[in-house]
């Protein structure tokens, strides 16, 4: 599904820095139980039930990682995991919008997203997830607004992208990159992925490799 020539050598890379083990280090319900500044970050954001764990699990190479459910709102703590040899952590954020939770949560935990997005000096890049079969909602591009106005670099990255038919998904890939095309923080280049299938996660791998490269 990619457009971009990755030279191989940071194919290899993006492959080698998932062959190695990530594991579940803590979850997060405050600012204050954020492991120490001391690594590259990367985080993955989107709406609930988008697939973000499963997306993680499968980037990964594992089942059991994160923790699936069909039941949006089920992710409610950043969720940290941590490469045993690599200088990587990946943060899994609450979903955003609809969730089965009190509102009094919802409103807790988009609290602390704001707090991490705006106030993590190592965080290079947050991946934010948007479902191939729908396009961006509104409140995805309120989440890319507070991105941009805080200069935090975000790539979109389509989820279930083996679920629409090839005239459905490429008009949600249209009107994605039509969403991003003047955003000031967005990477240009849109990863499409499906977690059953496999697609698109050496293109992501790569992606995350040259973070760490550069």
């Amino acid at each position: 599904m990619s457009t971009i020539d990755y030279a191989p050598d940071m194919i290899e890379r993006g492959r080698l820095l998932f062959a190695r083990p990530f594991l579940f280090v803590k979850g997060c319900v405050s600012i204050a139980d954020l492991p120490e500044m001391d690594r590259v970050e990367i985080s993955f954001a989107g709406r609930s039930n988008v697939g973000k764990s499963s997306l993680i699990n499968a980037l990964c190479g594992t089942s059991g990682l994160a923790r699936t459910s069909n039941t949006p709102g089920r992710t409610q703590e950043l969720n940290i995991f941590e490469s045993q040899s690599e200088n990587l952590r990946i943060v899994d954020m609450p979903g955003y919008g609809y969730a089965k939770a009190p509102q009094d949560k919802v409103r807790q935990w988009t609290k602390l997203i704001h707090r991490y997005l705006v106030g993590r000096a190592t965080l290079r890049r947050v991946y934010v997830l948007i479902d191939g079969r729908h396009g961006p909602k509104d409140t995805d591009l309120t989440v890319m607004d507070e991105l941009d106005n805080s200069a935090v670099s975000y790539q979109i990255v389509l989820t279930k992208a083996d679920k629409p038919g090839k005239e459905e998904l490429d008009q949600v890939i249209a009107a994605t990159k039509a969403a991003i095309a003047k955003r000031p923080a967005a990477h240009p280049h849109v990863i499409l992925t499906s977690s059953v299938k496999g697609d698109g996660l050496r293109e992501l791998r790569t992606e995350i490799a040259m973070l760490l490269e550069n």
